[in-house]
């Protein structure tokens, strides 16, 4: 137990009489009655004061929490006393987490239940530990604290962001797709596979009259036909050092990984196939195309620990290693980073190489601090400077690009904070045009 300022204060409060004792004999028995008073009034308060055993405490959250995003942590705290207890907790959740409350303080009233919430924001997938629940709490005159530790301590995941794939499905319920930047395409008429049949309108192709289903009904009936299913979509992620440094808070392979998660979430909706490569200097994880739930987390368990390295990756290997494994036509989402041009020609060949039999998409990270740079007015010799080298950075990313393109193979090169709705559009776009 530890004293209160309001015991501080009342024993402060015996010095002058005790002080003055010297003086007047007689107050050094009315300071020690005081001092009684108050030893009473302790012992009381620590006799009230409602037991730790009393009071339970529990901690709950997601079995996985999600890398990049505000993650609910709720600490339930049950009073089996009589007394409302006044409490400041401190919850030990590990030290790599930004959150946002550092102790939490609340009242529980008697025989009730309190809930206690914070938010933690990983910044690093991989597997982490939350320690014990700390409790202090005043008794009911306020002399003493008690302090109190709670056994909590557990292992948690720290996963690719899981929340934005709930909030996916969420929004499609309601229809409100756009407000994750998120343009549902439907291309009616596109595709080979039957949809549905109803009545022919004079903006539909002559080529779209059902001719049976027209003589049955003695009107003309057109058909409709939608992208096809079970088809095939690879995400390679590129994990070498060009993935590794951050754009704000998290590396690029992070904001790689939350996107490959998403599109494979989005793609095994639609019934297509999702397979998985993760590559560096060699292959680290292959997971072949397969379609259905249990794929999704067949992914998830291999995204959840996925780490940059420091070497430079091979997309030969990598592609040659695909190539042989896949032999359907599949949509290949290459996540990787653009380097000098002498450094990317490899890509760019490989790249071609694939487009004969794939659709190779290569998704960047377009670099903020240099976009910014190009933008802003020069004021000196110094900004004068890092403007005309940070457009010559874009202007040698945008040939790449635009030599990317022309070996055959699609591009998509957005800021961090836009990766996810920009790939997603990219695969729904080509899912109507029929491209795959």
């Amino acid at each position: 137990m530890l004293p209160t300022p309001r015991l501080l204060i009342l024993l402060l409060l015996a010095a002058p009489p005790i002080a003055l004792s010297a003086f007047a004999p007689a107050l050094i028995w009315l300071a020690l009655a005081y001092l009684v008073i108050v030893a009473g009034l302790t012992l009381s308060d620590a006799l009230l004061a409602p037991r730790p055993a009393q009071i339970e405490v529990e901690r709950v959250h997601d079995a996985q929490l999600s890398l990049g995003a505000e993650n609910l942590i709720t600490v339930i705290l049950a009073n089996a006393s009589p007394r409302r207890v006044d409490f400041t907790l401190r919850d030990e959740y590990p030290h790599q987490f930004p959150a946002d409350a550092q102790c939490l303080s609340g009242a529980i009233p008697a025989y009730d239940v309190y809930e206690a919430r914070y938010h933690v924001r990983p910044l690093r997938r991989g597997d982490y530990r939350f320690g014990d629940v700390v409790l202090r709490y005043r008794g009911p005159l306020g002399m003493l604290l008690r302090q109190a530790r709670y056994p909590a301590a557990a292992g948690v995941r720290v996963y690719p962001n899981v929340l934005e794939v709930r909030k996916y499905d969420l929004l499609a319920r309601r229809g409100m797709l756009r407000e994750l930047g998120l343009r549902p395409t439907r291309a009616r008429g596109v595709g080979g596979e039957f949809e549905r049949l109803r009545d022919y309108t004079p903006d539909d192709e002559f080529r779209r009259i059902n001719w049976k289903a027209t003589a049955r009904r003695v009107r003309p009936i057109a058909a409709d036909y939608q992208a096809e299913r079970s088809q095939h979509l690879i995400c390679a992620i590129d994990c070498g050092r060009l993935m590794a440094p951050p754009v704000g808070d998290l590396m690029r392979l992070d904001y790689a990984v939350n996107t490959a998660l998403l599109l494979s979430y989005v793609a095994l909706l639609r019934g297509d196939h999702v397979g998985l490569l993760a590559f560096a200097d060699n292959v680290r994880t292959y997971v072949p195309s397969r379609r259905g739930k249990p794929q999704f987390q067949r992914l998830l368990e291999s995204l959840y620990n996925l780490q940059p390295e420091p070497v430079e990756a091979d997309h030969g290997v990598a592609l040659r290693y695909l190539a042989q494994r896949q032999r359907r036509r599949a949509l290949i989402v290459l996540f990787t980073d653009l380097a000098l041009p002498e450094a990317a020609e490899p890509l760019v060949t490989h790249l071609a190489r694939l487009a004969r039999h794939h659709l190779p998409l290569c998704v960047t990270v377009s670099d903020p601090f240099v976009s910014r740079a190009a933008g802003q007015a020069a004021r000196d010799s110094a900004s004068l400077y890092r403007r005309a080298v940070a457009e010559e950075l874009l202007d040698e990313r945008r040939m790449l690009l635009d030599r990317l393109n022309r070996a055959g193979a699609l591009t998509v090169d957005v800021p961090a904070d836009q990766l996810s709705a920009g790939v997603v559009n990219a695969y729904l776009r080509l899912k109507a045009q029929g491209r795959l």
